[in-house]
């Protein structure tokens, strides 16, 4: 197994990055459905498979982050934060 922290940072941090967007697109987008399941009273089942599937996304994607090391982890972090604010800013345009 090659070992990610001898990668030069110039491609583990984009990677990274563009990695934790990804993640966090699949993790907020999840948490939408999750939470139209609950609110219109879907099947309870489906939404307990979005959210383990959530959060094995999550757990997947920062432990491959943590091989990479440490700018790689918080280049995933930022990634995902800007999925989050990404998403947010989608939905409260669908709302208005």
């Amino acid at each position: 197994m090659t070992d990610l922290t001898t990668l030069p940072l110039l491609v583990t941090l984009p990677v990274s990055f563009l990695g934790g967007l990804l993640i966090g697109h699949g993790y907020f987008r999840s948490l939408l459905e999750t939470t139209n399941l609950i609110v219109g009273e879907g099947p309870p089942l489906k939404a307990l498979a979005l959210t383990l599937g959530r959060l094995a996304l999550v757990t997947v994607g920062f432990f491959v982050a943590v091989l990479a090391g440490g700018p790689a982890l918080l280049a995933a972090l930022a990634g995902l934060i800007c999925a989050k604010s990404l998403m947010m800013r989608r939905t409260q345009r669908e709302v208005t």
